[in-house]
């Protein structure tokens, strides 16, 4: 049974009451996650004992916002369009990763999921050997392509092939806005370094993090257009589940992209006896994909 079979068979009543959207979740999510950034950031800009150790805290917290913009693509985090839309601006521009440009980015991804030629998640190779996995984690290729692409908007060339037409201008107008933010945030750092040690430093430290998660979302999957057998499910902890909005139910993210990150449990707990590519955790799937590329070749 595929994916398509799957969904066909789940009750119209149950989909809709699934796909139902509410601001309090994320609005209470969404406070909890800040909290965490502002709290540790405070703590670091009030140069506390120890301070410098919470430098990775704050960098996961801050790269985990990914999650809520990913799903902001989707409109479904919040009932409200205008959160939606605010909350993936605004982790856009922590991320250095334009909102406008990456939601058509991203719903191509869904209507191509690994399917090479078509899935734009694959125009950059996932690492083949320990060498390239360690550049890969490292976050530097991540950085290095975020600086291209606000290059190449803020110059005006919004000439992906996923992008329509008609939000072309718009594309290019965002990370104009956000250049010009980003050129502000710079001038501050003349006269006080608190953004280096509260966003940017965080960030770079960070980044290895989101790097590893997000490779398990659909490392070493088929390419098939089934969403049971091209993604994975990662069975984690609580707190990975907080900072990652629940999508490490990520075969049920690409089921049913219309169900939002606090009801994503509930399909899962649907849909689990159909799961065809799952891990035991992060570590376990590393593991696993690094053993496969330290083999010797037969």
């Amino acid at each position: 049974m595929t994916h398509r079979d799957w969904l066909a068979t789940l009750p119209a009543d149950r989909q809709a009451d699934l796909a139902r959207r509410s601001d309090h979740p994320a609005l209470a999510r969404l406070g909890a996650h800040l909290g965490l950034v502002l709290g540790c950031g405070a703590l670091i800009a009030a140069g506390v004992p120890g301070w410098p150790l919470l430098l990775p805290v704050q960098g996961v917290s801050l790269v985990f916002l990914f999650a809520l913009e990913h799903e902001a693509t989707h409109q479904t985090p919040f009932a409200s369009t205008w959160l939606n839309e605010a909350a993936g601006r605004f982790c856009g521009l922590v991320l250095v990763l334009p909102f406008l440009w990456f939601r058509y980015f991203h719903l191509a991804h869904h209507r191509w999921t690994n399917i090479p030629g078509r899935d734009p998640e694959l125009a950059e190779s996932k690492p083949e050997t320990p060498g390239g996995w360690l550049r890969h984690v490292s976050g530097l290729p991540y950085w290095l392509s975020a600086l291209a692409l606000m290059a190449r908007l803020v110059a005006g060339r919004a000439d992906d092939a996923f992008l329509p037409s008609g939000a072309r201008r718009r594309v290019v107008i965002e990370a104009r806005v956000m250049a010009l933010v980003y050129a502000a945030a710079a001038l501050t750092l003349l006269w006080s370094p608190l953004l280096f040690w509260v966003w940017l430093l965080p960030v770079l430290l960070g980044q290895p993090v989101l790097r590893l998660y997000l490779l398990a979302e659909h490392g070493d999957c088929p390419f098939v257009a089934d969403m049971f057998r091209n993604t994975r499910t990662t069975f984690t902890n609580r707190a990975v589940r907080f900072l990652a909005w629940n999508m490490p139910f990520h075969v049920e993210h690409h089921v049913a992209p219309t169900v939002p990150f606090h009801r994503l449990p509930d399909l899962h707990g649907l849909m689990r006896d159909r799961l065809a590519v799952t891990a035991e955790g992060y570590a376990a799937f590393t593991r696993d994909y690094l053993a496969r590329r330290l083999r010797p070749s037969e």
